[in-house]
């Protein structure tokens, strides 16, 4: 069983309902749900899903491709503007985004199923391998990428469609970034984040480094001497403590680190957890950690949120799923220590809060929740380690709209910046750009100069 301490195991199901709980949360829509289900779209022509698109994918054209029977078509549609569609099918919040925005929602109350479409016709073409994309000739131009995430893969199969030569240099054992070990299992089954980093890789041109990390390995002093073009694609390594008495007692764990545990277990009966599991937090992030404790065998899931349900950055349809799963959701409590027995957690300790002046602040009324682990999933910290001279914003490396940083010859993208929502499709849209401002950037460093009157 795997016995860690008193209350926390693993082995607490049957094979059967391991595989059950952790099936596909979406399955894919088959052909016939496929064409009923663009049968609904509109075809705006200024259509407001494509603006509440980050990556701007045209969605009524990729939309109509799968009505006239064309999935490879639409995948190609698609890829032109997110080579990573195929996770953003399964992870997006479609919900606030494109979705959100359709206007079906108008008469209906319900939109076009953009997500599920979207991973309909990217799966039909990375099942059947279908490769859009030929190098452009070789520019003889090399282009260095630090982390093999969302925007780092993004990035790298730009310029390698336009001719460059790209090295990704990766810390993890493995690619893909948050799309590998950040996202909940349910949501993305059948080892498809490792198939999609493949099909990214396959167009050629992109050798990738694994186990290898900027400012333990190598320096940005390194990459700059030996490549033409640098892309900082890395991902935010540290997680905020709770900053109370009894934080690091066994049993209190990050919430990311239990995620990818999950993520990489061949058997998730190896997995421990808690009988009484406590979750602090309120984003994507406790509640995918709260819903896995759940369906891993827990008999009590409990997230602590700080302030209310409006407040909280998962997003309404996340929030009725963990209900759906048995997780209570608490808000208005923030934790104020943990009750520590025997040398290991008990429970844990919170305040009430509420809102005086717009400002969040302790009632003093207190109360103590019963749990035997207890995860942290109140965000994550950018590690600003091997940075040079780079300029930091906000924790983050600062950037302008192309993605270029403070020094020349260097970019950026994904959550090591701070420039719109922290979500694999910004991240991807980020990585493309980059390319397209490194590709001018290179393309301009070759010209002859004009010549002289």
């Amino acid at each position: 069983m795997g016995t860690t301490q008193s209350g926390i195991h693993g082995g607490r199901l049957s094979p059967s309902d391991y595989e059950r709980n952790f099936s596909d949360l979406h399955p894919r829509l088959d052909d016939h749900e496929a064409l009923v289900a663009a049968d609904r779209c509109y075809f705006c022509h200024d259509a407001p899903c494509m603006t509440a698109c980050p990556t701007t994918i045209d969605i009524p054209m990729f939309i109509r491709q799968i009505s006239t029977g064309n999935p490879i078509g639409s995948a190609k549609t698609i890829f032109d503007q997110n080579i990573l569609g195929g996770m953003c099918a399964r992870v997006c919040p479609t919900e606030t985004l494109c979705e959100e925005a359709c206007v079906r929602n108008t008469a209906e109350h319900r939109p076009v199923e953009i997500g599920r479409l979207q991973r309909y016709a990217t799966d039909v073409a990375i099942a059947g391998n279908h490769q859009f994309y030929a190098r452009a000739e070789r520019t003889g131009k090399a282009v260095a990428v630090v982390g093999a995430g969302p925007a780092g893969l993004a990035c790298a199969h730009r310029l390698a469609v336009m001719g460059h030569d790209v090295v990704i240099l990766e810390a993890r054992e493995k690619s893909g970034g948050l799309n590998e070990y950040g996202i909940a299992t349910y949501k993305a089954v059948d080892d498809f984040a490792q198939r999609e980093v493949d099909y990214v890789l396959s167009v050629g041109g992109i050798e990738v480094k694994h186990g290898v990390k900027l400012g333990r390995d190598f320096t940005l002093a390194d990459l700059t001497a030996n490549f033409d073009a640098v892309f900082l694609g890395m991902g935010l390594a540290g997680v905020n403590g709770l900053g109370v008495e009894g934080e690091h007692l066994p049993g209190v764990v990050d919430a990311v680190d239990f995620i990818a545990r999950l993520r990489q277990a061949k058997d998730k009966a190896e997995v421990p957890v808690g009988r009484r599991v406590v979750v602090i937090g309120g984003g994507m992030t406790a509640i995918d950690a709260a819903v896995q404790a759940k369906l891993l065998g827990a008999e009590e899931v409990t997230i602590c949120y700080r302030r209310g349900k409006e407040h909280m950055n998962a997003s309404p349809f996340e929030q009725d799923l963990a209900a759906s799963k048995g997780v209570m959701i608490r808000h208005w409590l923030q934790p104020k220590r943990v009750i520590a027995r025997d040398g290991h957690v008990a429970g844990i300790e919170v305040e009430y809060t509420e809102l005086v002046d717009g400002r969040l602040a302790g009632t003093g009324e207190t109360g103590v929740l019963a749990a035997d682990q207890i995860f942290k999933a109140i965000g994550q910290t950018f590690e600003a380690s091997g940075l040079g001279a780079l300029s930091i914003t906000g924790g983050r490396i600062a950037v302008d709209a192309e993605g270029r940083t403070s020094v020349p010859g260097i970019w950026a993208g994904g959550d090591c910046v701070k420039a719109g929502e922290d979500l694999t499709v910004t991240s991807v849209a980020q990585g493309r750009d980059a390319a397209e401002s490194i590709h001018r950037a290179l393309a301009a460093a070759v010209q002859p100069a004009a010549a002289v009157a």
